[in-house]
């Protein structure tokens, strides 16, 4: 397996279609949520009436075959990284994962657990990640706009990491999946 293959800012944004899709882009986004914790807490608010994020053309969606942003909100366990990854794989590029909390990025208070994933953008390419225990409604509305201006710019590019280094991806992804087969296969009964 290849070394990380790294995508250059000035690579992606010299295409002048690109750019003029991104404009686009960033005005309508739909976002699949993937509410594995407490982050699930703080997402109605953030659609509702008082934060409103549908005035920015962000809105939920059901299914990952229409959705652009996944979130993933808590932690993340042996069990759901195969769900979220086969949920990352169907959704059309370009793509974009934005991470809640700690969790995602070191385990947050599960961090020594078995089961829990750390550090989530060795399996998928994490975009954001917002901070906080979990990130108030206004930080989470600060965080997709501040992916939506990393997608004018160019800037929000995991989809294509994916794609280069989809063997690096996919052997992190087989070392936890094969190391916890057993006991997702019999459902954790011998």
């Amino acid at each position: 397996m290849g070394d990380f293959i790294t995508v250059s800012r000035q690579e992606i944004v010299d295409n002048k279609w690109e750019r003029v899709l991104n404009f686009f882009r960033q005005r309508s986004l739909w976002m699949l949520y993937y509410c594995t914790g407490c982050g699930a807490v703080e997402l109605p608010p953030t659609m509702t009436s008082r934060f409103d994020m549908e005035r920015f053309g962000i809105g939920p969606m059901a299914t990952p075959r229409q959705a652009d942003i996944l979130l993933i909100t808590g932690y993340v366990s042996a069990k759901t990284l195969k769900r979220i990854v086969r949920s990352y794989e169907q959704m059309p590029d370009p793509k974009y994962v934005v991470g809640f909390g700690s969790c995602p990025v070191n385990g947050g208070i599960y961090w020594d657990s078995y089961a829990t994933i750390n550090y989530l953008d060795k399996y998928i390419p994490v975009d954001l990640s917002l901070t906080g225990c979990m990130p108030r409604p206004q930080a989470v509305l600060d965080g997709l706009l501040t992916l939506i201006q990393m997608i004018d710019k160019g800037e929000a590019v995991g989809h294509k990491k994916y794609q280069l280094n989809y063997e690096w991806y996919k052997k992190n992804q087989r070392e936890v999946l094969e190391r916890t087969a057993p006991v997702l296969d019999t459902g954790g009964l011998k």
